[in-house]
């Protein structure tokens, strides 16, 4: 399964964003077989937990952080994620990384794929 990350860039605090991660090489599997998961590392940071979907798209999970500013969706017919980033801040500038697991553990501990990451940049 191979992830690709878009729509990052520069922005100013109190815009919004929409980031995109597609899905491709699923083989026999289905892009519904994977919940999908969005991750940010800053500039000298550990990379964080940002946002999950599960499998069907019924089930979220947000970091405290972005709760209520961010929301996570996704499109089975079109294997992609999203990541809508609204009233963004300076402290969300950080490399946006995809990433997708088949586990059915919810939310899920481990993720199995992901992408090379899109950065985003806040200026304020």
């Amino acid at each position: 399964v191979q992830l690709v990350e878009s729509g990052g860039g520069l922005v100013q605090a109190g815009s919004s964003l929409k980031l995109t991660c597609t899905a491709s090489g699923l083989g026999f599997t289905t892009f519904s077989d994977y919940a999908v998961a969005w991750f940010r590392q800053a500039p000298g940071k550990e990379r964080e937990f940002v946002a999950a979907i599960s499998w069907t798209g019924g089930t979220t999970y947000y970091a405290d952080s972005i709760k209520g500013r961010f929301t996570i969706s996704r499109d089975k017919a079109k294997n992609t994620g999203y990541l809508q980033m609204n009233n963004v801040k300076p402290e969300d500038t950080a490399v946006y990384y995809c990433a997708a697991v088949g586990s059915r553990s919810w939310p899920p501990q481990l993720y199995d794929y992901w992408g090379q990451g899109t950065q985003v940049t806040v200026s304020s």
